[in-house]
């Protein structure tokens, strides 16, 4: 908190550019699309507008849970608590709006400016990614950027690893079945958990250690039921891997604990179940093989390239994955929401409706879509409409840097109470002990207000990012691409095996920069969710 605070004027934001993300109709300015080589090289072809109506979502008052599941009422819905933060009306937190410019000006520095270690850590070194002025050469924020952490292209040299028979469609294929079975596995993974990588001897920690492990144990055939094709994810090998397997690849020990590895075991059987549906994942039942649906689909367009809207990829994604969720989710009318809660600052009954009272985050969705995403333009030069209806990702990393600058305040009786569900869960063996802060369950109603001031204010935070950088269209910053190098830290702590203290390996970013500097022994933000391995 000290890093911020000096009081400021208040800032206020056009709710209507916000809306207007949210028209029927997206006209997308292609960028310069890259066309892959069998080895993974590329070119690149002219940009080019395509037209496409985007189909408008359920209504709610018919259709209620199908609206909930929708991209559309992720943002829809995390807006009325949004618009109670600005008038500082919230059940759980303080707002200062003062801290809004402070928090705008901090992520724009670390997206713009060369930046040093602030702790004299010994042994430690930053490698820096510097961005300015070529804001366009930032990526959209997904999982490919973990698997290279480190500054080591390791998607890239799985590329070239594969014979030149190995067709880009196939090569797709193979990618979006890693891609999917990996983001799924990104749940929370503790402050105790690392993995050494096995080709590298290196240690990585959180989403990226989660992703080089995924990534490692995807070579080695855990997630493929062909001993002859490894290089895949089917029913077949997730039905046989068992949660004592899978803590053997992620090297799980009572010494290396990680955060929900039953709930991820579970997850990964209930994704074989899913993949038993021919019309999205084929006979072969790959994830991959939504790429065949994807480019059959009759609302995506061909003409240069193929363009995909991104309703249909979230259609596919929500409801070909919705048997996965836990059945103990939320749900209307028998019908599982996945990751939507109730929330004490929405409209309640009588007044209202029982489906208003509910928020849909759909986390690991849209993580699903943003990480999907750039493989199949990268390798087919697919190209995607209406990708500003996805909204920035409500967990901790983004939300804990409202926190940490200020602008959120837990209120005094919430945080005493998380307080002391801190003591009571440091009890437990494995559990952290250190740097008390807050903790609550994922379905607790401070963590889902706190999930949709995230996605709110994110919204503001691209607006007043791209003014202070003064871009324009076309050249503004997407929200992707501000969550990549702004808001959401791409960075792991890594190390050597005889290395005292830990390396960073790339340029620490808003959220978890903040938390390493506040909280510098777990690095955990500043509400700590106890995670069951499927939702954060």
């Amino acid at each position: 908190m000290g890093l911020f605070n000096r009081k400021g004027k208040s800032v206020t934001t056009d709710d209507a550019s916000v809306a207007s993300k949210l028209s029927r109709t997206t006209s997308i300015q292609q960028p310069p699309a890259a066309s892959t080589t069998r080895n993974g090289s590329s070119h690149v072809t002219p940009p080019s507008t395509v037209n496409i109506a985007l189909p408008p979502p359920p209504d709610p008052s018919t259709h209620p849970a199908a609206y909930l599941r929708s991209i559309h009422a992720v943002r829809e819905r995390s807006r009325l608590v949004h618009d109670k933060a600005k008038q500082n009306q919230l059940a759980h937190f303080n707002v200062d709006l003062s801290k809004f410019a402070d928090t705008a000006a901090y992520v724009v520095s670390i997206i713009k400016v060369r930046r040093t270690p602030i702790l004299p850590i010994p042994n430690l070194t930053a490698y820096q990614r510097d961005f300015a002025p070529h804001y366009h050469n930032i990526p959209p924020h997904g999982r490919w950027q973990h698997f290279d952490v480190g500054d080591t292209a390791r998607v890239d040299r799985l590329l070239t690893s594969w014979p030149s028979t190995i067709d880009a469609e196939e090569r797709t294929r193979r990618l979006l079945d890693l891609f999917l079975v990996s983001v799924l596995l990104d749940a929370g993974a503790g402050t105790k958990w690392s993995y050494q990588s096995k080709e590298s001897g290196k240690i990585y920690r959180r989403s990226e250690g989660l992703a080089v492990a995924s990534l490692e144990m995807f070579k080695a055939g855990y997630f493929s039921g062909d001993s002859t094709e490894p290089y895949q994810v089917n029913a077949a090998g997730l039905n046989r891997l068992s949660a004592g397997q899978l803590a053997i690849g992620l090297q799980v020990s009572d010494s290396n604990p990680l955060a929900g590895l039953e709930g991820r075991a579970g997850l990964l059987s209930r994704l074989a179940e899913a993949l038993q549906n021919p019309e999205y994942f084929g006979s072969s039942q790959r994830p991959g093989n939504m790429l065949d649906y994807l480019l059959a689909h009759p609302t995506t367009q061909h003409s240069s390239v193929p363009v995909v809207t991104i309703s249909t990829l979230w259609s596919v994604l929500i409801d070909s994955l919705a048997s996965i969720w836990p059945a103990s989710r939320t749900q209307i009318a028998g019908t599982s929401l996945g990751d939507a809660w109730p929330c004490s600052s929405m409209p309640s009954p009588p007044s209202a409706q029982p489906w208003e009272n509910i928020i849909p985050f759909h986390k690991l969705t849209q993580w699903l879509c943003y990480s999907l995403m750039p493989p199949m333009t990268k390798l087919m030069n697919i190209q995607f409409a209406g990708v500003d209806l996805l909204t920035g990702l409500p967990e901790y990393r983004n939300g804990g840097l409202f926190i940490d600058t200020g602008l959120l305040t837990l209120k005094p009786a919430d945080a005493k109470r998380g307080i002391e569900a801190y003591h009571h869960n440091a009890t437990v063996r494995g559990q952290p002990s250190m740097e008390v802060v807050p903790l609550f369950t994922a379905d607790d109603d401070v963590v889902v207000e706190w999930r949709a001031l995230t996605v709110g204010f994110l919204d503001d935070l691209l607006a007043e990012v791209n003014r202070l950088l003064k871009l324009a269209e076309p050249d503004k910053l997407s929200l992707a691409q501000m969550l990549e190098a702004g808001s959401w830290k791409v960075s792991a702590l890594s190390s050597t095996p005889s290395s005292v203290m830990p390396k960073l390996t790339s340029c620490p970013k808003g959220g978890r920069e903040l938390a390493e500097v506040s909280r510098p022994n777990t690095k955990q933000p500043p509400i700590m969710i106890l995670s069951d391995g499927t939702v954060f």
